[in-house]
């Protein structure tokens, strides 16, 4: 982001209030490269600290469906889904984020997730 010296930024082509959002800024990023999954990701995170759990896990559901899919959504929507008592989903999604670690050669984030898994109650 460009500071522009009229209390205005150039975000994404345009000119955005400064006061902007931090979602509102990664959605400006987003509107000119709708696919970058970081932003995608970091759309999902401030989703949830909004408190809009609904929207957040279906952004981490989309970038976990995607090809490849994205580990660290895996992590996010576990431990969302455990936030929200949903325990069994919580496990289903660190499993399939586990494999997936494994296969794209993340070992660090497949023991992070099988971690969380192990914390989740009634496992």
């Amino acid at each position: 982001m460009l500071p522009r010296g009229d209390g205005q930024a150039l975000v994404g082509g345009g000119a955005m209030p400064a006061s902007s959002s931090r979602r509102e800024k990664i959605e400006a990023l987003l509107a000119d490269d709708p696919r970058d999954t970081f932003l995608r990701y970091s759309l999902a995170l401030e989703l949830q600290k909004e408190g809009q759990q609904e929207q957040s896990l279906s952004r981490l559901n989309e970038l976990i469906e995607d090809d490849p899919p994205y580990v660290p959504a895996f992590l996010m929507a576990g431990q969302q889904l455990v936030q929200l008592g949903q325990h069994a989903q919580a496990r289903e999604v660190f499993a399939r984020g586990i494999a997936e670690a494994q296969s794209q050669g993340d070992q660090h984030a497949a023991e992070e997730m099988a971690g969380f898994a192990a914390q989740i109650p009634g496992g």
